[in-house]
């Protein structure tokens, strides 16, 4: 046991200063300043049964203050529950930025639903706006008044063709306090931001709640015909954009937070496990490998101290705790983004088991036919 608790701690220093710095939370939007002249911008939303968050959301969008030409596309996705009407309803009560309210039917072959949705969206901009940016945001994300103003500042600033923001996930009730953090933890340990950001590095990765994307970036790179088959659209629209050649940034959001709530832990497990397997290829060779991983990394720290003081062994006792040490270190400002408690850090490894249960049981959803299930349509592997 004690050799294990080593490779434990070994990993743990290895990720503390050899992963990019994944545990800092300080990467937010680069300098800065007013382009001399502001840009056309159309903001795309598709949305599939949005109506409960919609007026949390759209709102926000409608009354962002853009110094240059902008409009909001709203996709009905197929909905059921009257988002497109709804929608209307919300820009005719508050007015702003003009709305359009499209449906584009039923997604081609090959085709996710989202990505279809972007599709119709994006080519109906081009038709009445000709924007030079697309936001791409999602129907349960708002956004603060100056949101739009920022990126698109910065994008200039940087000269940078895509600029994407993690959204502040919402953390109220206590399973989103105990998963949501961790959710954004684990994102930036497989994708550290600073590699995401850095031109030369192979890393790529967006947050598909808040993409600004140039347009003629995005004719380069083919988006979206390139990744229509995309279950995990954001990461892959980010790879297409730094293959192509163009510029990619990815950091924290400051102004721009999800509205979603995850009431219950179904909704949360839901939430990661229709997409696990499909960040692993659909290989199985890679889920074993990740699962053993994370047991190493996670689950081994508290079961080598636990055993280590109870069989009277020290030094797999120190091992395991100074390994635990490390790891909650790491997350703790992760906790303190998200205003959590510090003490709840050494929950991680119970989060982390959580985190493996989801992503076997992704893998086993898949086999049975019911793989990156979601809002009534299921997508086998590309």
């Amino acid at each position: 046991m004690e050799w294990i608790g080593a490779g434990s701690l070994l990993s743990w220093v290895w990720l503390l200063l050899g992963q990019g710095f994944f545990w800092r939370t300080d990467v937010r939007l680069p300098a800065r300043r007013d382009p001399e002249r502001w840009p056309s911008v159309a903001v795309v939303v598709p949305a599939r049964d949005e109506a409960a968050v919609l007026p949390d959301s759209l709102p926000s969008l409608l009354g962002q203050k853009y110094p240059g030409r902008a409009e909001v596309f709203l996709v009905d996705d197929g909905s059921t529950d009257g988002t497109g009407a709804l929608a209307r309803e919300l820009a005719a009560a508050r007015g702003g930025l003009p709305l359009t309210v499209s449906a584009p039917g039923e997604p081609g072959p090959g085709w996710t639903g989202k990505l279809w949705a972007l599709r119709h969206g994006m080519a109906l901009a081009h038709e009445r706006v000709e924007p030079e940016y697309l936001l791409l945001t999602d129907a349960d994300i708002a956004h603060e008044p100056d949101s739009l103003r920022e990126l698109v500042a910065a994008a200039r600033s940087a000269e940078l063709d895509l600029v994407s923001q993690m959204a502040r996930l919402r953390v109220v009730t206590r399973w989103e306090r105990l998963i949501v953090p961790a959710f954004v933890y684990f994102f930036g340990q497989l994708y550290p931001f600073r590699w995401v950001n850095r031109s030369g590095a192979r890393t790529a990765a967006a947050a598909g709640g808040c993409v600004l994307l140039r347009r003629e970036a995005a004719e380069r790179a083919g988006i979206p015909e390139t990744i229509r088959h995309a279950v995990i659209d954001d990461v892959t629209l980010a790879r297409a954009v730094k293959r192509s050649g163009g510029r990619i940034w990815l950091g924290l959001a400051d102004r721009v937070a999800s509205v979603r709530p995850y009431p219950r832990p179904a909704d949360l497990w839901r939430m990661v496990s229709r997409s696990a397997y499909a960040q692993l290829r659909h290989q199985p060779l890679l889920l074993l490998g990740t699962v053993l991983g994370l047991a190493l990394v996670y689950l081994v720290p508290p079961v080598a101290l636990v055993a280590g003081a109870a069989g009277g062994d020290p030094a797999t006792a120190a091992l395991g705790g100074a390994a635990w040490a490390v790891m909650c270190g790491t997350y703790l400002p992760m906790l303190r983004h998200y205003g959590q408690p510090w003490w709840t850090a050494p929950l991680l490894p119970f989060t982390a088991l959580l985190y493996v249960l989801m992503t076997v049981d992704s893998a086993v959803q898949h086999h049975r036919g019911r793989g990156a299930a979601w809002k009534g349509r299921t997508y086998p592997k590309p």
